[in-house]
């Protein structure tokens, strides 16, 4: 794919399944076209799938950090065109939940489904410290420190119960200590990008049915976070139980039935991984109805 003058790149899968519109994935900073691919076993019994790396990260050409938010929107509105896929299913995790977010804010018909999880906001004086940290590691080619830095932050506390963790930080500790010197500089780029814009929608409206998730024990991007946009924009939110940030590895056959359900309007009360599901939107207005008319 092109866009503005950048390459990019979009895969897409398919067995023909066409119980609910095209899936498209808008995965992390370091989650690329194929992470997804072990999802592919249950959703293409159901839909297409389409994964991006998208300008700036994975296989794709550089993107200067001084392209933010609004260019990465482009990017996945012109492939859900150039690939006549829409209206489509939108799937955004963790750095991919605000472009998701944006990209239903800004195009509305694109989207038929909103499913949001690991939501990022703006970054707090914390978090910019940490990332300026990280970026001086980056510079002393502390490579190991980094990867057991930016894994310390990801996962959650070791008295949380969460599954497959080990697994998960061995895999993670691995996939970030290997990084070769392209993947290492598009963190930089990455780092300096978030940085350099404001991800966070101050009044989004979204009229697709949505959907926001977090792990229950996600300390990098708390759940009240996910809540506060369902409630904005009148949406449903629950919690994965024993998660945490990195829930798509930790739970993800659970993740994708979860997808399959949401994306084909089935019942989510009843499946045992998830914690109540809410509708904080709809308290919200109830209480400006009784405000209204003096309730």
């Amino acid at each position: 794919m092109e866009y503005r003058g950048f390459r990019f790149v979009a895969r897409t899968a398919t067995t023909g399944a066409a119980a609910t519109e095209p899936l498209v994935i808008i995965g992390g900073s370091s989650q690329y076209r194929h992470s997804w691919m072990r999802y592919e076993r249950q959703l293409l019994e159901h839909t297409s799938m389409v994964t991006l790396d998208l300008p700036g990260y994975g296989d794709s050409d550089h993107l200067p950090a001084e392209h933010g938010p609004d260019f990465l929107v482009g990017a996945v509105h012109h492939t859900i065109g150039a690939l006549s896929l829409g209206p489509v299913n939108l799937f955004g995790g963790c750095f991919g939940s605000p472009i998701a977010l944006r990209l239903a804010h800004d195009h509305p018909r694109a989207v038929r489904r909103l499913m949001l999880t690991a939501l990022t906001a703006e970054l707090t004086p914390e978090a910019v410290a940490r990332v300026h940290h990280w970026s001086r590691m980056w510079d002393a080619g502390q490579f190991g420190e980094l990867a057991d830095a930016m894994v310390g932050e990801f996962m959650s506390p070791a008295h949380l119960p969460v599954k497959r963790r080990r697994i998960v930080e061995r895999h993670m500790r691995h996939t970030m200590a290997t990084r070769d010197q392209r993947a290492l500089a598009q963190d930089f780029t990455h780092r300096e990008r978030l940085l350099a814009h404001s991800w966070h929608l101050t009044h989004p409206t979204v009229t697709a049915p949505a959907l926001l998730i977090a792990g229950e024990h996600d300390t990098f991007t708390p759940p009240a976070r996910g809540r506060e946009v369902a409630r904005a924009i009148g949406g449903r939110f629950t919690t994965v139980k024993e998660a945490d940030h990195l829930l798509h590895l930790e739970r993800d056959t659970e993740l994708a039935d979860l997808m399959v359900h949401f994306f084909t309007d089935r019942p989510l009360d009843s499946l045992p991984y998830l914690n109540p599901v809410e509708h904080p939107g709809a308290a919200s207005a109830v209480h400006r109805s009784s405000t209204r008319t003096g309730g």
